[in-house]
């Protein structure tokens, strides 16, 4: 600590040592330099802090560089959905308006430092959203597009998809359009804009994080497009399925899927399986490891 330090510099200080992030060290570190005493032992103070932050800078570029997540701890949920835009297309405001997230919402640009990660619910499932930095700054990650299942591409103008979609050339994740700030549209605007966007054959929503205008039907087309079944699991001596946290499984999943996610491993102790719902001929009907369940189907096991 520096000889005559003000209360504001200590404070920073203190926060630049519980830093866990470069982001977060590089933003603590320019609040300690802007906050350094202005005397010459400050000088020198402020002069290893410039050193120290040129060194966490390039240690960042070259993390960008590499594809790298540059927030650590970033695990990858069952269902991942990236947001991805230029700054200050709602990126951060549609975060906290989809999860319990409650990122920084900022008209200056380039608020977003790192990935934000947040979780939506939505019928009965759970779904990770991460906010990746805006993909025109130095903080984007590039890593991100490479593993998510589905990525929001979210724009205020029709000029920016274009853009944004050639730095995605090799995400293999489903894309959706989310036009972004609709309610600042007229009604010939809507038309027109919707009108170009179904012409170019992308899946898109018209959007407002403003009044919340096409924010259901969005998580509607998120859901959709994981292209997941939802399994409820009975116990015998229950006459009701556990409807808190269904299985969640691709299309065309099999009575075995079931079994070998629940008992991981151990599907070979079921001795019967009986089902309800859209994919039975009865309720209750008995059904063999193969058969192919549907959307919301019911499962009872029976075990050795």
């Amino acid at each position: 600590m520096p000889i005559n330090a003000s209360p504001d510099y200590i404070a920073a200080e203190g926060k630049y040592l519980q830093a866990k992030t470069l982001e977060e060290k590089i933003e603590k570190l320019k609040l300690m330099i802007s906050l350094a005493p202005s005397h010459k032992g400050g000088e020198n103070l402020r002069a290893q802090l410039k050193t120290r932050l040129k060194k966490f800078q390039e240690q960042l570029k070259k993390s960008h560089r590499a594809g790298k997540s540059a927030k650590t701890g970033i695990k990858k949920g069952e269902m991942q959905v990236l947001l991805v835009g230029k700054t200050n297309s709602g990126k951060s405001s549609l975060l906290s308006v989809l999860t319990n997230a409650r990122p920084k919402i900022s008209e200056i640009k380039f608020t977003t430092n790192c990935p934000e990660i947040g979780t939506m619910n939505y019928t009965d499932m759970q779904m990770q959203i991460i906010e990746n930095p805006a993909i025109n700054s130095e903080k984007y990650d590039k890593g991100l597009p490479n593993t998510a299942d589905v990525i929001i591409i979210i724009v205020p103008s029709l000029e920016e998809i274009s853009e944004i979609k050639k730095q995605l050339e090799n995400s293999k994740a489903k894309q959706i359009i989310a036009f972004n700030k609709s309610d600042l549209l007229s009604e010939k605007e809507i038309r027109k804009i919707s009108a170009t966007l179904h012409s170019k054959k992308h899946d898109f929503v018209l959007i407002s994080t403003k009044n919340l205008k096409g924010i259901e039907e969005l998580k509607k087309k998120i859901f959709q497009s994981f292209d997941k079944i939802r399994i409820y699991t009975k116990n015998p001596n229950e006459k009701e399925p556990d409807k808190a946290k269904p299985v969640i499984l691709e299309k065309g999943a099999t009575i075995k899927d079931v079994a070998e996610k629940i008992l991981h491993g151990f599907s070979i102790n079921v001795k019967q399986a009986k089902i309800w719902g859209p994919s039975s001929k009865f309720p209750g009907q008995i059904v063999g490891a193969n058969h192919k369940l549907k959307d919301l189907d019911v499962v009872e096991f029976k075990t050795k």
